[in-house]
């Protein structure tokens, strides 16, 4: 299963931006865990980060028509890009949507994502830890349903 990790602007400074926040990890040991866990479970992870929304676009329409997993940590677009939402809208894969910090727990204007609604699930508030679970999510979904006999 191929599954596209894309990360929106400013990602690429974690590990020194806002570190009360964000935390420590750098966003090279964030692509590296992911691609780790991917090979742990058999998943073919593709790790981006871009600043330009017309980037993430194509990116997305991609993924959608490779009908690819997403994992998505669409950050300060994730409060008012439709363009970005829209893009999500077309995926015919699964859509986890991540958030390093506790998006409810921060300004108001936090609170609320455009993207999560057509989202298959949402993970926030849990650091880095939230892309290995995401990863974890779909890899089970992907996984046939074995029956006892």
């Amino acid at each position: 299963m191929r599954v596209y990790v894309l990360n929106g602007p400013n990602l690429g400074r974690l590990g020194t931006r806002q570190v009360d926040v964000y935390g420590v990890t750098s966003y090279a040991d964030l692509v590296t865990g992911c691609e780790e866990t991917g090979r742990e479970l058999g998943l073919d992870v593709v790790v981006r980060q871009t600043d330009a929304e017309h980037e993430m676009l194509g990116w997305l329409h991609r993924a959608a028509d490779e009908e690819a997993a997403v994992v998505l940590n669409p950050a300060a677009w994730s409060h008012y890009s439709i363009a970005v939402r829209d893009a999500c809208a077309m995926l015919r894969g699964p859509l986890v949507e991540v958030h390093i910090s506790n998006i409810h727990a921060r300004e108001e204007f936090r609170h609320h994502s455009v993207v999560s609604a057509v989202a298959t699930g949402v993970i926030c508030g849990l650091g880095v830890d939230g892309y290995r679970l995401a990863l974890h999510h779909l890899a089970q979904r992907a996984s046939p349903i074995r029956h006892s006999e």
